[in-house]
């Protein structure tokens, strides 16, 4: 098995960095390995000590070739942080053909002219995500390709981010022995994963619940309509926890997973933790209830933020699908039922789409979600030998390919 046949998927989290590597196929993939380690180097989805996330990323690595017994050397890697932007946009260009058929090209070039949109020297585009096309008076078309008109329109999603948290995104994996094949912005990736066709149709909203940031992103009629990443994630509650009960972070943390609960009306009165169960050296007995008041006091801080994006759009309490929970923070203890409450939607934890063969034991812990995506992501919108050639030669002082690939991407969208 060569290098050529395999696709490796690198999330770079705030708390961790999990990794996973799968063989590709005509009949889709197969898991070769699975790993993840702790991860310092990140804040809110941010680098901000290189040397630590490089350490992270060469770990990561050293496991999955272990398990794998094959090098990696190029990644999709996703993107995330508070410094990710989205923006709508629109292109507007006259079809090139004089019988007026509308060709790749003149989609290219739409897709090129909804880019031109006013964007600060430090910031750059990762994506251009079309919404629907206009071809003269009719709308909501989804390829246009091979139609006929005079004009065409496009509606898109500009998706940018901070040149500097690319730049030290890229200078680390670099860094740590891998070329980048894509960056790809996080809630895309774990949509991949977590959300099926008919869900995307109906309307429904991803909630990817990391440890320093929570991703938003919502989807209908078969599109991203909004995307966000809030600054608030699981590790604020291990940290309130850890303010509450005067004890360190790793007990707070170890507490949370145990013990926390987001309903706090679900924990009697009675109840109280045994600390010593975690720490032999804790001597003191909190009141479980105590805990959970923590817990959903940060919660509502953030689901609050959550409704207020909905809102913007007008979607709060109106998607069909409701919401679908992932990342390390969708496990806690009756987050689902709190979240039925607080968004009046439907709620379940993602799982993924399909079965997949190979090394999987670990493919129903949701911190996995992304990488997993990441590939599946790799998969629908590149063919196989693309994903197979060399990567794209990407270095921290030279962004060619990271950014600014909208068109590219959209050929291989296109018959």
């Amino acid at each position: 098995m060569g290098q050529k046949d395999t696709i490796f998927g690198l999330d770079i989290g705030t708390t961790k960095v999990s990794a996973t590597l799968a063989q590709l196929g005509e009949s889709g993939i197969e898991i070769l390995a699975m790993a993840k380690v702790t991860n310092t180097g990140l804040r809110k989805g941010q680098v901000v000590d290189i040397g630590e996330t490089v350490s992270s990323i060469s770990a990561v690595l050293e496991d999955i070739e272990r398990i794998a017994q094959i090098p990696a050397q190029n990644a999709i890697v996703s993107i995330g942080g508070a410094h990710i932007e989205t923006i709508s946009s629109k292109g507007v260009i006259a079809v090139a053909r004089p019988d007026g058929e509308i060709t790749p090209q003149d989609v290219d070039r739409v897709l090129e002219a909804s880019r031109a949109v006013a964007m600060p020297a430090n910031r750059e585009i990762i994506h251009v995500l079309p919404r629907s096309f206009t071809v003269d008076a009719e709308s909501g078309i989804i390829d246009p390709v091979g139609m006929t008109g005079i004009r065409l329109e496009v509606e898109a999603h500009v998706i940018s981010c901070a040149s500097a948290a690319v730049k030290n995104l890229v200078r680390a994996v670099n860094q740590a022995g891998l070329q980048i094949q894509d960056l790809v912005f996080s809630p895309l990736a774990s949509a991949e994963f977590a959300l099926n066709k008919r869900q995307k149709e109906s309307g429904v909203v991803l909630i990817d619940i990391g440890a320093g940031t929570t991703s938003v992103a919502v989807y209908e009629e078969g599109d991203l309509v909004h995307a966000t990443i809030l600054p608030v994630g699981s590790m604020h509650i291990t940290h309130d926890i850890a303010i509450g009960l005067k004890t360190s972070i790793d007990l707070a943390e170890a507490v949370k997973i145990r013990y926390g609960n987001a309903l706090k009306d679900n924990v009697r009165d009675v109840d109280t933790i045994d600390l010593t169960v975690l720490d032999p050296k804790e001597l003191q007995r909190p009141k479980a209830k105590y805990v959970a008041e923590i817990v959903e006091a940060r919660l509502g801080e953030l689901f609050l933020m959550i409704k207020e994006e909905l809102s913007k759009i007008g979607k709060d309490g109106t998607l069909p699908a409701g919401a679908i929970l992932t990342g390390g923070g969708s496990q806690l203890n009756g987050l689902v039922s709190y979240a039925k409450q607080s968004l009046h939607l439907p709620v379940k934890r993602g799982v993924p789409l399909a079965e997949y063969p190979g090394n999987v034991d670990k493919l129903d812990d949701p911190t996995y979600a992304t990488s997993i995506g990441l590939i599946l992501w790799a998969m629908g919108h590149q063919s196989l030998t693309e994903i197979s050639s060399s990567p794209k030669k990407m270095s921290f002082d030279s962004m060619e390919g990271v950014v600014g690939k909208a068109k590219d991407f959209f050929k291989q969208l296109l018959p």
